[in-house]
């Protein structure tokens, strides 16, 4: 509760606790850091090492664990306790076991977080926009996390799957204005070029066995087998995936006016959201029980409950609903926060925009 909180990452209160961690990184760093923990063995409950120690310094630097469970080379409840906050504050699973993400976290120099923490006080500090309106929606893409927030509060928290570094997820700000329940799916072109003419290539059933119909420019639908697949020609015609489980946006498509084309939207891959780095998009964004973050967005939408929805979805036609009042929506990138004192959050600097200085974190990980 104290790393996940209702305080949203868009508020003043943010902004205090972000100023407030930037001074305690300044006085960490003038003390010499923290030490790094030697990533070489898997560290967890009743384990007995030298290594314990070290672990438990580095905790302590960082406020995680109490110096009054002192040094001991034994990996006890405290130590456990400790190490999944740590892992929760950085975005990992808070499994309480040392692996491979965590020692990366764990081992970026203090001053490097320090820097962070400085250049996200500027962003967060330019979105001021935000404090004044009475709901909206932040997706933040290092952290491949949406808010949806009201009345100063976080009231749902969906993860997200966002743009791979070379097809990345833009920073905008808009206006969710439409739903459409069982969207049909229009390829953009540049999938249509690297990513479903080499599929049909190597399987010519491709495009029957995904229900995804080529139309030509007077939207009458064309024969596959009349194309040459050799070339890239097919890429200028129009793909349609038909509304259905098996669509790649599955049961809804959230629109918001934007240059990009992008969209927030539900999949048929709901794997995906266990991954760590869900960074697999083409520059979209996939939603975690999106069902819940439509129904409040509908909420002033007359007729629109989750019942209505739900049928709605079960019938697998297309219907777009317009909503009654937009919904602002940011695509934001914050790699580092506060939400309370001494309770500091860090993502990986994935599309490298925090400087040169934070590539180790990216690289690290």
């Amino acid at each position: 509760e104290e790393v996940r909180p209702t305080l949203p990452i868009f508020s003043q209160e943010t902004v205090f606790y972000v100023q407030q961690a930037i001074l305690r990184h300044q006085n960490i760093v003038a003390q010499g850091g923290w030490p790094v923990v030697p990533a070489t063995k898997k560290l967890q409950l009743g384990v007995i090492d030298p290594d314990v120690e070290i672990l438990r310094k580095r905790l302590m630097v960082s406020g995680d664990l109490a110096p009054q469970a002192g040094m001991s080379q034994a990996f006890d409840s405290y130590v456990d306790s400790a190490l999944k906050r740590f892992q929760a504050r950085h975005g990992l699973p808070a499994d309480g076991v040392t692996g491979k993400f965590t020692f990366a976290a764990m081992n970026v120099p203090a001053h490097v977080r320090h820097s962070q923490m400085q250049i996200n006080l500027e962003r967060l500090r330019s979105m001021s926009e935000p404090l004044t309106q009475p709901r909206f929606v932040m997706v933040n893409i290092p952290a491949a996390q949406i808010e949806a927030v009201e009345n100063g509060r976080v009231v749902l928290r969906h993860t997200a799957i966002v743009g791979k570094t070379d097809r990345q997820t833009p920073i905008l700000s808009s206006a969710i204005n439409e739903v459409i329940v069982n969207p049909y799916w229009n390829a953009p072109e540049s999938i249509v070029r690297k990513d479903i003419i080499p599929l049909v290539r190597k399987n010519p059933q491709y495009l029957a066995e995904n229900n995804i119909r080529i139309l030509g420019p007077d939207g009458n639908e064309i024969d596959p087998m009349t194309i040459d697949w050799s070339t890239d020609e097919a890429a200028k015609l129009r793909f349609r995936q038909d509304p259905g489980k098996i669509n790649a946006m599955a049961s809804v498509k959230i629109n918001f006016p934007n240059p990009h084309a992008v969209y927030l939207h539900d999949t048929p891959q709901q794997s995906l959201f266990n991954e760590l780095m869900r960074f697999d998009s083409s520059g979209c964004v996939r939603v975690q029980n999106v069902r819940d973050l439509v129904t409040w967005l509908l909420r002033h939408t007359a007729g629109w409950d989750r019942q209505r929805l739900e049928r709605t979805i079960r019938n697998e036609e297309d219907v777009p609903v317009q909503l009654a009042v937009p919904v602002p929506i940011y695509l934001t990138y914050v790699s580092a926060w506060s939400t309370g004192d001494g309770v500091e959050h860090f993502r990986a600097d994935i599309y490298a925009m925090d400087g040169a200085e934070q590539l180790q974190i990216t690289s690290a990980l």
